[in-house]
């Protein structure tokens, strides 16, 4: 599914800066577009994928998904984007409505924290933690409820890991006064308590998972009573809900395409404002767990970079307690634990991967989207896995400079933008590098109050059986 280079156009194309009167220079503030520019259309990159990318398949059949086979779950509007193969999808007026109590978002220019580093480099930071959850996840949201609003639901069932994606869900809920149920995975129920009061805040009912009002959170308990949860069970738990109504639907926080696409706002802004400042990105780095926010941010780079108009290296940072690019296989496998959802070729560590107790929950994913599995697949993208001390120090040394606390997820991408600034420091290369700020961590401040007390083992010692639990777990994938 190729296309040619005239039709791989963005809205307002980048331009090469040649007349813009910053090009040339070290712009050292932030730079906001104003509000009638922020971008109108998410972009598809199922349009202009190099080679398509493998069909869902029913888990059942083992046939590609229809848009019947979606229906129990998701509003026609949402189906249409998920299976869609157009590259622009228009953002209804009702949606840029609330988007515009955050949107466009700050791209920041982190000049303190290069002359920490000595570096080269010009850093530029496009910061997701202004919207009212604190992190890029209402850019999905909001649409999801809007559009099971227009369709008729009442209640929206879902799981959220760090607690961002369940207090955005319910913050757009609320925009349209849907009910919201969240699944909250147990390990951060118990350690992020004001994400839970967040959520409980704008409307939502919060359970701990597994939990005992599921069948699915039933067999976990009984089978680890002390387990810490995980999103695939999480997912189980709020599927499981979400079928037993005709006025419910479910909504996922990543992975799948129409989430992706909704997120691609970010990149589309980023694109704009380097072009006001007369860039170009060499290097362009993101944290990864579901894949949504680094698809946000890199798919609209990714089109520009096969256009032939600029060439930056892509990269995504993921824990090393939760490897599913590094260390996954990539093959057919449930986005859940129960095996209810459809199957998924993507980079997975199999459903049955039971992740550390790190502090970044977000990522605590067995599977990566299968976009970016694919893209991944096909050497379109790099990616390196951090332990989570690493990241914390990374973490701490921007807030430093930079005054803005990164969400434990969000410190994974900090530490790789900060270990490509101590190379360029090396190297003398002058690159200009881009990072994704998904979030603030002003409510998971006790993780870094841990971080600060006694440090952390590595992700390694967390559990150090990982060798044998990731064989174990890939080792009952799917027969496909």
């Amino acid at each position: 599914m190729t296309t040619t280079s005239s039709e791989r156009t963005s809205e307002t194309q980048p331009g090469d800066g040649s007349s813009n009167p910053t090009h040339g220079r070290r712009p050292e503030h932030k730079i906001l577009l104003s509000e009638a520019e922020m971008p109108t259309r998410w972009y598809n990159i199922v349009a202009d994928l190099p080679t398509p990318m493998p069909p869902m398949l029913h888990p059942g059949t083992h046939e590609p998904v229809t848009p019947d086979d979606l229906g129990p779950l998701f509003p026609p509007a949402l189906i249409e984007q998920e299976l869609g193969t157009e590259r622009w999808f228009d953002i209804p007026e009702a949606i840029q409505e609330v988007y515009r109590l955050w949107r466009p978002s700050p791209l920041l220019r982190v000049t303190r924290l290069e002359r920490a580093l000595g570096t080269p480099a010009r850093i530029y930071v496009k910061y997701e933690g202004v919207s009212p959850a604190g992190s890029h996840k209402p850019n999905s949201a909001v649409p999801q409820a809007f559009y099971n609003h227009e369709a008729g639901v009442t209640k929206l069932t879902t799981e959220t890991g760090a607690g961002q994606w369940g207090s955005s869900l319910a913050f757009a809920c609320a925009q349209y006064g849907l009910e919201c149920e969240v699944w909250q995975v147990a390990n951060s129920f118990d350690s992020k308590p004001y994400r839970r009061l967040m959520m409980e805040t704008f409307g939502a009912t919060v359970h701990r998972s597994p939990s005992e009002l599921t069948a699915a959170g039933r067999v976990i308990r009984e089978q680890y009573p002390d387990s810490t949860g995980s999103l695939g069970i999480a997912i189980s738990e709020a599927v499981e809900a979400a079928v037993q109504s005709p006025m419910t639907n479910y909504a996922l926080g990543s992975v799948l395409n129409h989430v992706l696409l909704h997120q691609t706002i970010i990149g589309e802004e980023v694109l704009r404002q380097l072009d006001k400042a007369g860039e170009t990105p060499d290097v362009v780095i993101g944290c990864t767990g579901g894949g949504s926010n680094f698809a946000g941010l890199t798919f609209p780079v990714l089109r520009e970079r096969w256009a032939g108009r600029m060439a930056p290296i892509v990269r995504a940072v993921e824990p090393a307690a939760c490897p599913s690019l590094t260390r996954g296989v990539y093959a057919y496998d449930f986005g859940d634990v129960a095996g209810m959802t459809p199957l998924m070729k993507m980079h997975t560590l199999g459903k049955d991967f039971m992740p550390s107790a790190i502090h970044a929950g977000g990522l605590r994913y067995h599977g990566m989207a299968p976009l970016v599995s694919h893209l991944y697949h096909e050497g379109e993208l790099e990616a390196v896995a951090l332990e989570q001390d690493e990241c914390f120090a990374a973490g701490i040394l921007f807030a430093t400079h930079e005054g803005i606390i990164p969400a434990p997820e969000s410190t994974h991408a900090i530490a790789g933008m900060v270990a490509e600034a101590r190379r360029c420091a090396e190297t003398g290369e002058d690159k200009v590098i881009v990072v994704g700020l998904s979030g603030h961590g002003h409510l998971e401040l006790p993780s870094y109050g841990d971080y600060l007390t006694s440090g952390f083992t590595t992700a390694a010692g967390d559990d150090p059986q990982l060798d044998a639990h990731l064989a174990d777990s890939m080792g009952r994938l799917p027969s496909i």
